[in-house]
């Protein structure tokens, strides 16, 4: 999977890590940074959505697109599409670019809106990552667990970079009975659950 990326979909990374790193360095607003996943984080999402089980595949926080471009390349040999939602109009529009450059615009559908609007309408998924704002985390989950097939993943983002701010939701995830759950070290950490 990593070995053979296409250069459409390596051109598209490199260009979205230059953008990310320079508002990081420039004072680009929080809000309007881009607020990326780092690479090792998009690997590891690319890996589980790659062995997950049969069933929707889901992205809840596009942004500009750099961690679908890594959840595209589990869905194509799948032969499924990755359903990525979006909130804010400019990210969804510069997604849309990202995946049209990157030639995976036929296998992401690209959702602009509240992710909780549409959330209960989906059913059987086998996999999600969770990268939001993170006060509609529990909602969120909330929507997604119940929907989710045995053995279905769902991976939050940022639970240890953000830890105050996320503690109790965490908490929440680790000690339900509906998952087993665990923290993993990789980026700025990434809740794991498993639906039981």
């Amino acid at each position: 999977m990593f070995r053979d990326i296409p250069n459409k979909i390596q051109s598209q990374m490199r260009r979205l890590e230059e953008i990310d790193s320079a508002d990081r360095i420039d004072g680009t607003s929080h809000i309007k940074r881009l607020r990326q996943i780092p690479p090792e984080t998009g690997k590891f999402i690319a890996l589980m959505a790659a062995i997950a089980p049969d069933g929707k595949i889901i992205e809840i926080g596009t942004s500009a697109g750099y961690s679908s471009l890594y959840l595209s390349l589990a869905c194509r040999p799948k032969n499924t599409k990755l359903i990525s939602f979006e909130n804010s109009i400019d990210k969804a529009a510069l997604a849309k670019e990202t995946f049209r450059l990157a030639g995976v615009d036929d296998i992401i559908e690209l959702v602009i809106g509240d992710a909780r609007e549409y959330l209960d309408d989906y059913s059987d998924i086998a996999f999600c990552f969770l990268d939001a704002d993170k006060d509609v985390y529990r909602d969120c989950y909330e929507s997604i667990v119940p929907n989710m097939v045995a053995d279905g993943i769902l991976i939050v983002d940022n639970v240890i970079s953000h830890a105050d701010q996320l503690q109790p939701f965490t908490d929440y995830a680790l000690g339900d009975r509906r998952v087993d759950a665990l923290i993993v070290p990789i980026g700025k950490g990434e809740l794991f659950c498993r639906k039981l």
